[in-house]
């Protein structure tokens, strides 16, 4: 009951209630007045860099504080990745699309042990040169890190520097000054006097894009540090310091407002540093760079759009584009930090997969009027079902048991 609920009953009480339940009415007043005293007061001081003036109309509750203090939780060292060999262990094969007839607008989300944090196999060179040539080409438009995100960022490098050389062993040497990579020779400084953005140290480490995401005293969650040098289809710069729905919105995805809004903010919100979550998304793409997907437009055009692709182009321009993303809270300063691990494949090698072909014929064709726009579908639909249909037949003829397919590759491979 809230106060303004017991006064009116209060009201309603002194005309008609005899003086025993008036008693009992006038304690009900004194006891909910206390607890909504209570409730009013801010569970914490805010941090500094996020302090604002309150409002001046008094009558206006100021915003609440963020809700995230530090936290004693250390990400548990990981045991080494099995086997793993910068030649041999290859990229994981993720295939993250359903069978139609109905696409699911969903946020995906499934725990991952925190083992299982950053992948990195053997195309770690490749990744590792284009994100190095980007930060020389492009760095204060693909890496940023607001004043109030700072410390986050150096928390993530500092996390970064504990997990890549326990679960990587074969790649990465803790040092006294931060890491060495052995393949490369590098020696990266994480500890003391930095030597650049903490982001794009980050981001040097790893074939992850990384974005940590702020809680303001609105309780809304803001992009306020990231290395994204490997985007495909979007920019840091359009995006760096908008709130998390704004985000989604200016890039017109997909029954956001409807399907995904609510259940991504109760999600940021209440994840917290003991937990990780991830999930999977896939796009089409037809052109060959894994940065930037330059068939939609120039990377410095005012607007980027499918409305520059050339329709129809042959099948080997397609590339099958998949994200794995996590999600973790950072235990000392809050932050939520989001991993965005690219696959890049041409359309031409995954088809040789038993039943993809088949399935991913059947997701495209599931994909609504609004997902088709969001993911090009009049540039390259014509050409590539045409393609996969004849791919998927193939696979019939020779014998694909069709029914076998859960036993052999679930989702999300």
């Amino acid at each position: 009951m809230d106060l303004t609920t017991t006064l009116t009953s209060l009201q309603n009480l002194w005309k008609a209630t005899p003086p025993l339940y008036l008693a009992l009415a006038l304690a009900l007043f004194a006891l909910t007045a206390t607890i909504y005293h209570i409730k009013s007061q801010p569970s914490q001081p805010l941090p500094s860099q996020l302090s604002k003036p309150l409002p001046s109309n008094p009558s206006k509750t100021p915003p609440r504080p963020p809700v995230w203090p530090p936290s004693p939780y250390t990400l548990p060292t990981p045991s080494p990745y099995p086997n793993w060999t910068l030649t041999g262990t290859k990229p994981l094969p993720y295939r993250p699309f359903r069978y139609g007839p109905k696409y699911h607008t969903t946020m995906g989300l499934r725990t991952v042990a925190p083992a299982e944090w950053i992948e990195l196999d053997s195309d770690f060179p490749k990744y590792h040169a284009d994100k190095a040539r980007r930060i020389a080409e492009r760095g204060p438009k693909c890496c940023k890190t607001a004043p109030e995100a700072w410390g986050a960022a150096v928390e993530l490098l500092s996390e970064l520097r504990e997990y890549l050389p326990a679960r990587y062993p074969g790649l990465y040497k803790r040092t006294e000054a931060g890491l060495e990579n052995l393949w490369s020779g590098e020696r990266i400084v994480t500890v003391g006097e930095l030597r650049e953005d903490p982001m794009v140290t980050c981001g040097r480490l790893v074939q992850d894009d990384l974005a940590i995401m702020m809680e303001r005293e609105d309780g809304q969650y803001y992009l306020l540090a990231g290395a994204i040098l490997l985007p495909g289809f979007w920019r840091l710069e359009d995006k760096f310091g908008m709130g998390l729905s704004e985000i989604h919105t200016s890039g017109d995805v997909p029954q956001f407002r409807e399907r995904l809004e609510k259940g991504m903010m109760n999600f940021f919100r209440r994840v917290k540093p003991e937990e990780m979550v991830a999930r999977n998304n896939y796009f089409l793409q037809v052109d060959d760079d894994l940065a930037w997907s330059w068939s939609i437009g120039s990377e410095d055009s005012e607007h980027v759009s499918w409305g520059t692709a050339e329709k129809n182009r042959a099948i080997e321009h397609h590339h099958f584009r998949s994200e794995r993303q996590t999600f973790r809270r950072l235990p000392k300063s809050g932050g939520v930090v989001f991993t965005i691990r690219t696959y890049f494949h041409p359309i031409t090698e995954i088809v040789e997969e038993d039943y993809v072909p088949g399935r991913l014929a059947s997701a495209i064709r599931s994909w609504g009027d609004d997902v088709s726009r969001y993911k090009g579908k009049e540039r390259y639909g014509e050409v590539l079902l045409e393609y996969l249909d004849k791919k998927h037949d193939e696979q019939v003829k020779r014998g694909l048991d069709l029914s076998r397919e859960d036993e052999v590759r679930a989702y999300p491979y």
